[in-house]
């Protein structure tokens, strides 16, 4: 119990995409799941930690429910392909040691002529 408090008040306090809400925290064996809501009650995103460290894959939705990106984290740094979803444009980011390594973009034109 003691992890989870210590753990949400690293994640009140150090990530903004939160915003007024607060997370929703679950013991899922030695990961916390962590789920942060839209005023709405929609879910915003979703994801893991481990040892307060982000990590596994990574979820998040516009207002409507959306996706509108989905990756995975290793060690609290984001890691291989993330999607990202804009309106009518796909953009697949590869990222390496947590930086962006290549960026790939469709269009949803792009998508239909295929």
């Amino acid at each position: 119990m003691k992890k989870i408090l210590i753990l949400g008040a690293f994640l009140i306090s150090g990530f903004g995409f939160a915003q007024s809400t607060k997370p929703f925290l679950e013991q899922e064996g030695d990961l916390v799941k962590a789920t942060y809501y839209y005023e709405n009650g929609k879910v915003q995103q979703q994801g893991y930690f481990k040892d307060g460290k982000i990590t596994g894959q990574w979820v998040a939705y516009d207002e409507n429910g959306n996706k509108k990106s989905v990756g995975e984290y290793a060690n609290g740094e984001k890691t291989g392909k993330w999607l990202f979803w804009n309106d009518k444009v796909l953009s697949e980011v590869d990222y390496s040691n947590s930086r962006i390594a290549t960026v790939k973009t469709w269009t949803q034109q792009a998508i239909v002529n295929k």
